[in-house]
This record gives structure tokens, sequence and C-alpha cells, in this order.
């Protein structure tokens, strides 16, 4: 069976759209479709119900959908176990968005490293669509992201509240931003509540969708942002960085998505590690934020849509 006829099935059959998942696979729907065509040739069966709305499982496809997914957990495992160098047991394939690689991620692999010496680690950076797919895939068994998709075979776990915080690269910042500030797009939640509560900031005519990479943008130029308290706070230890006395915070849950079916050893130890590093990020964002409400009025820091939220504390 022809691995890739099996994930460009799975893709489809989780966005219910040969044109969506022609996009997550850069391939194009034409390809797509020959290859759902090949499957069903294969198998003797409609796997989809084609319509204007997109494409929905059959039965058949029903059925045939935990075997795909079987198959391709098979194959990865075994691609990945032969692979492993000599001296070292087991494998395993960490993925996190770039924001969460720094003071998060890479303590991970060193915690895991340090408790597990005989373990080969594999890292892979990406947005949370194709850490998705790749954990689906068992191309990876653990993914750290902000907004986690799952399906099945998939579990999610918080880790830590992660805090977006306002920063400036000048120092005594004020809320009058004077044409500085920057807009990063960190989701719909968060997009909402800035519009609501922050409208003089709405129109600053440069959004970037980088994450956490537009800390660099910023502290190179003469602007401010929101980014996580986490990632910041060398920046503020270095003077790079200043917070934005009186400037609500806001909460975004950072999320570990492991496949179901990891081994339990490997499983419990990766736990234990994420406990650990999860426990030092946790504590670099109160330090952070102490710091804020230090420099703020009443010595209190505000949450970003908690107006419209009122159960967020």
């Amino acid at each position: 069976m022809d691995i890739t006829l099996l994930k460009t099935f799975l893709e489809v059959g989780a966005t219910g759209s040969f044109v969506a998942a022609s996009d997550r696979l850069f391939v194009t729907q034409s390809a797509v479709s020959l290859r759902i065509q090949r499957l069903e040739d294969t198998l003797g069966k409609p796997l989809f119900t084609r319509s204007k709305a997109g494409a929905e499982l059959t039965a058949a496809g029903r059925e045939f959908e935990r075997y795909a997914m079987s198959m391709i957990r098979v194959w990865e495992e075994a691609r990945q176990q032969v692979a492993v160098p000599e001296g070292f047991k087991r494998s395993l394939s960490i993925g996190a968005q770039y924001s969460l690689w720094p003071r998060l991620g890479f303590r991970l692999i060193d915690q895991l490293r340090r408790d597990m010496p005989d373990l080969n680690i594999r890292a892979e950076m990406g947005m949370p669509d194709r850490l998705t797919r790749f954990l689906v895939e068992g191309v990876m068994h653990i993914g750290l992201m902000y907004m986690p998709n799952l399906r099945p075979g998939l579990v999610a776990e918080e880790i830590i509240e992660e805090e977006l915080v306002l920063v400036a690269s000048w120092a005594d910042p004020t809320m009058d931003m004077q044409g500085r500030y920057v807009f990063v797009d960190w989701g719909p939640e968060f997009v909402t509540a800035h519009a609501l509560e922050l409208p003089e900031l709405a129109n600053s005519g440069l959004s970037l969708a980088l994450g956490a990479m537009a800390a660099d943008f910023v502290v190179n130029r003469q602007s401010a942002a929101y980014l996580p308290a986490r990632y910041i706070k060398k920046y503020l230890d270095d003077g790079q960085l200043h917070l934005v006395p009186d400037a609500p915070r806001f909460p975004y849950p950072v999320w570990a998505v492991w496949r179901d079916d990891l081994d339990t050893e490997l499983a419990e130890g990766l736990r234990a590690a994420l406990t650990i590093v999860s426990g030092k990020a946790e504590a670099d964002g109160d330090a952070v934020l102490a710091q804020l409400a230090d420099i703020s009025e009443d010595h209190e820091v505000d949450v970003l849509g908690a107006q419209s939220h009122p159960d967020v504390k």
C-alpha cells in the first residue's frame, strides 16, 4: 500500500475538502483527486461522497480510516526505529511552534537527555495544522502548541498558561505608542479582546502573524507589541525591552498534544520532564508579571478580555 495515498486520504477526511487537503499537502487538487481515485479503485469502494460542500466519508471510508491510521503508524515506527543511531535504544520526535521552542522546547530536550540518555530525539517545527498532521501520521509523538486541533488518536493536556504582555524597545514607555505599535496576531480571542479594549491601538498599520518571532523585529526598531512573558524575559533582563505600565495581560494556554498509543514508560518519562520544564517556564512568566505589577498603578495587572469574559481572572 502506498503510504502517500493513505496520508492523502486522512487529510481529505480531516478537512472535508479536496481543496483544503491539497493546500496542506502542497500538491494540486488534481493530484489529490487522482490519489483518492487510485485508493478507491484498489479497495473497490467509494471512500468519499463528493458535493459542492466538500467531501464526506462514506461508511466504507469511515471503516477504512482506522486501518489507514494504523498502517501509517506502523510504517513510521519502523522507519524511525531503523534510523535509531548506534548506542541508542529508543526514539522520540517532538514538535513545537516557533514561539514555544525557546525556554520550553529546548529545555525539554535538555531534561530528556539527562533523564533518558539512551533516547534518540528528533525535533520538528511548524504551525498547529502541520504539527497535528505529523502527530496523526506518527511522524511525531508529542507536539507543543497554543491552539490544538484534536483528531482521533490524540489527547491534549494544558501544561502552562502563557501570559502575553505589552513591551516596548524604548525606556519608560506608556500606552501612548505614537504610531510605534505593532499588532501581533495571536488568534481570534486575542484579536477580539484587543479590538474591544484597546481600540486606540487597533489601527497600527502593521500586523505580524509571526508569534514570538516578532520580538526580533521589535527589539531592533522603535516598536512595541504583545509578546509572551516567558519568551521576552531575557530581553527584559538585558534591557532591550521594557514593560509598559498598566497594560493588561492576556492569558494564552500552552498545550501538549500526545499520541495516545505512546509507549507507557516513554510517556511517563516525558510527562515527568514536562512537569519540570513547564514549572521553570511558568516561573519565568510569573517573574515578568510581578515586575509588571510592581510598576503599574495599584500594583495590579488587568486581564485583556476580562470585561467580555468575566470568569477570566
